[in-house]
């Protein structure tokens, strides 16, 4: 047999147990993340919603109109949607080494494999909260398709892309502190008021515009918004700040975990 045809076949064996692994790491994690079945996990999906209606609820108690367009549904979905979807992204993958640490055990299971199976999880997380909301809006008789669809599809691409980015790096904090997924959890909570979900960045004195244009997720707000109203986020929005954030957080973190490989979780 041909020394190529073998090699091929190594890495075609390689490729499917790591896969395998992934898989693996995914079902469990689907069962055990929610009450310890896979029905929990819905909650992942119906949690932003319950945002979305919450807040429409209480700003139509008190007789305020949507600042952007006639839906308060649609303004309110538009940016809790691309948050949620960084911030879920970002918190459990950051919590995925110190939950399934004990599986360290096995040789076959890297971090790698963790945050991949995690990253992977909320992916298909966001795509089915996002489709929920459409039907659920589209019910209601709002229409949710944006004026432009691929920014819009290439916004939530850019809070997934940075979910993940601010997902690995924690884990690598979190794998050297543990606490820190407490004091992560309390800076998600500044990082929601100051992502521009609850108003509009641009027309914040630009002192104030300045420093919040240092918030990653602002930007993904924004973007996010854009694609749906005219002339939206002209002011603030950076979309290649938010690319490069995104990109040194996700490469930093897999250095690191490359370099420190086997010791992160040894401790």
């Amino acid at each position: 047999m041909p020394s190529h045809t073998v090699l091929d076949m190594s890495i075609a064996y390689k490729l499917k147990r790591q896969w395998q692994i992934i898989y693996a790491l995914m079902m469990r994690d689907i069962r055990t993340r929610y009450f310890g079945n896979s029905w929990g996990f819905s909650i992942a999906i119906l949690w932003p919603l319950s945002h979305i209606f919450l807040l429409v609820i209480i700003n139509t108690t008190m007789g305020r109109a949507a600042p952007f367009g006639e839906s308060m549904s649609l303004w309110f979905a538009t940016g809790v949607l691309p948050f949620m979807v960084f911030n879920y992204s970002a918190r459990f993958i950051s919590m995925g080494p110190v939950l399934n640490k004990e599986l360290t055990v096995y040789p076959v299971v890297k971090l790698n494999d963790i945050l991949i199976s995690r990253a992977i999880i909320e992916m298909l997380n966001a795509v089915s909260i996002i489709i929920l909301t459409m039907l659920i809006l589209i019910c209601f008789g709002v229409n949710p398709m944006p004026i432009y669809p691929v920014d819009a599809f290439i916004a939530i691409g850019a809070n997934l892309l940075l979910g993940v980015g601010f997902g690995v790096i924690n884990a690598i904090i979190t794998c050297a502190i543990p606490g820190w997924i407490t004091g992560y959890a309390l800076f998600s909570i500044v990082m929601w008021i100051a992502s521009g979900v609850l108003f509009i960045p641009d027309s914040l004195p630009e002192q104030f515009r300045y420093y919040l244009s240092f918030n990653p997720s602002l930007h993904g707000v924004q973007w996010m918004r854009s694609a749906f109203y005219e002339g939206y986020g002209t002011v603030v929005l950076d979309k290649t700040y938010m690319i490069q954030f995104a990109v040194v957080c996700l490469l930093l973190g897999l250095i690191i975990e490359r370099v420190f490989r086997g010791k992160l979780l040894g401790s």
